[in-house]
């Protein structure tokens, strides 16, 4: 299910883990390790920011029981760790390489990948046309992949299956002046130049007083910031480009000027998609337009100016440097196609992590019963308090499962039943059982290719079990009184006396306050 978070800079739809998370105003400490987890999670590996909340708050919910029975938090801290090592190790045992396969079985095997990620998402409907736009963006990068060469724009109205994907740079036409109409709007194997500076007349900027002695000297002073302007132009049209771009505006004059010449301009270009520009078809950004040689201009096979929606865009294929790919991304409301770039950046992220690691699992909650299976097992040859504490991290694992039954509608208990029963067949042949979305029950979910990237299980593995271990291990909360001071007045003193009850109680000074 979504949720919709509603504050002051509007309403955002959403169910992505670590979006949520940014748009709460949490003011609890503790709860905060949860935001940063899911933070570095998406920042890591870009999905996975709900299974890591999910399982932190769980491997905290299986110990507080321990915690209140007088259980030191270090010995189940030491247990966790131990049984994060342990399932870390399971996963790489587990997954499967896609390495030496051919680019089309890649490609293939990556979109199963991006579909698994879309599937929960508010897309999932069109998760096999997304997944194929994603791998095909992806690929198109090459292998020095930065994420900020795949540019995503938005154009209200439309149905989804409008969206595409431009193999080069698209961008929103920009603001443009009279004289715009008359330029051409397609070009083949055009020139590019870009510039940073501004090509109109600007009056003098430090307030400079000029004295003249003779009225006639007026002229000539009008004429030199004239000169000035048109000595510009005609170096920008001397330097053969046919497409001129810059970072700052493009003025009346400069526009009919490029137009007279069949010269498309366009000023106001965002700082990203000129940087996309450039790195697309070989340019490099110019401050002046002196001494421009022909090494700092770029060029692509097609560029042309065409209406999507009711926006105009400027569209650039075929480009040499090709590093670089734009989705245009179609839908009905605002939010809606805000929460499908929000999937497709998750998406984008695992492709991207998937072709450097090139290691999948079994999805949809079957590895998680594997590890727990597994580290049942494990527990059973451990003498000592550890046993009980690496079963209940065993048994905070089956969260996932159990989460996703709950989300798809279907009763978790008896779908976790009958997957504790496969997993745990001698065999091994249930160890890649999870729960099926569409038809409830289970299923095969590796030859259903239901997949994710290992790199994603293991962070969030890892990041759970360390947020848990640093909120266990703290006992005390101290608060500076000062600032509390203006917050205590409007409680009324009512946090004082709890805390101080619960240090009397003994070890509740533990941050749990006894029953």
């Amino acid at each position: 299910m979504d949720k919709l978070v509603h504050d002051d800079k509007g309403t955002t739809i959403s169910n992505d883990g670590a979006t949520i998370m940014k748009l709460l105003d949490i003011v609890h400490p503790a709860a905060k390790i949860l935001v940063d987890i899911a933070k570095s999670q998406d920042s890591e590996v870009g999905d996975g920011t709900t299974t890591v909340v999910l399982l932190a708050g769980e491997f905290l919910r299986e110990a507080k029981p321990f915690v209140e029975d007088g259980v030191h938090p270090q010995l189940i801290i030491r247990a966790f760790r131990t049984a994060a090592e342990l399932v870390v190790k399971k996963v790489k045992e587990l997954a499967v390489s896609i390495e030496g396969k051919s680019m089309d079985e890649k490609k293939s095997l990556l979109e199963k990948c991006a579909a698994t990620t879309l599937s929960s998402k508010l897309v999932g409907g069109e998760k096999d046309f997304f997944a194929k736009m994603v791998v095909d963006a992806v690929a198109s990068l090459g292998p020095d992949s930065r994420l900020n060469m795949i540019g995503i724009k938005k154009v209200q109205g439309g149905t989804m299956r409008d969206s595409f994907l431009v193999n080069g740079v698209a961008f929103k036409k920009t603001f443009s002046y009279a004289g715009f109409e008359q330029q051409p709007k397609k070009f083949d194997n055009p020139k590019i130049l870009l510039l940073n500076l501004e090509l109109e007349l600007k009056s003098e900027k430090e307030n400079a007083e000029v004295r003249l002695s003779d009225p006639t000297q007026y002229q000539t002073i009008v004429d030199a910031e004239w000169n000035i302007i048109y000595e510009k132009l005609d170096k920008c049209v001397k330097s053969g480009a046919k497409i001129v771009l810059s970072r700052l505006a493009i003025g009346d004059l400069g526009t009919q000027y490029f137009a007279d010449r069949d010269i498309f301009c366009a000023g106001r270009v965002m700082e990203e998609d000129l940087q996309r520009v450039a790195s697309a078809t070989g340019a490099s950004v110019q401050t002046t337009v002196n001494n421009v040689i022909p090494d700092v201009l770029g060029q692509c096979e097609f560029f042309e100016e065409r209406q999507v929606g009711n926006e105009r865009f400027n569209i650039f294929t075929g480009c040499p440097g090709g590093e670089t790919a734009t989705i245009v991304l179609r839908g009905g409301a605002d939010q809606f196609i805000e929460e499908a770039e929000r999937s497709l950046h998750d998406a984008i992220m695992i492709v991207r992590r998937a072709l450097k690691n090139s290691n999948v699992v079994a999805g949809g909650g079957a590895i998680d019963m594997e590890l727990s299976r597994y580290l049942r097992q494990h527990a059973r040859t451990i003498a000592g308090k550890s046993q009980l504490f690496i079963n209940s991290y065993a048994k905070a694992l089956e969260v996932i499962p159990r989460q996703l039954c709950d989300n798809a509608g279907f009763d978790a208990t008896d779908v976790l039943n009958k997957l504790r029963q496969k997993h745990a067949l001698a065999s091994g042949e249930g160890a890649l059982y999870g729960v099926d979305i569409n038809n409830g029950g289970i299923i095969d979910t590796f030859s259903s290719f239901v997949w994710e990237p290992s790199v994603v299980k293991i962070n969030a593995l890892t990041a759970a079990t360390e947020a848990a271990s640093i909120v266990l291990s703290v006992d005390e909360t101290i608060k500076n009184p000062k600032s509390e001071a203006a917050q205590g007045e409007a409680m009324g003193g009512r946090g004082m006396g709890r805390g101080m009850g619960g240090m009397r109680g003994g070890r509740g000074g533990r941050g749990m306050r006894r029953r």
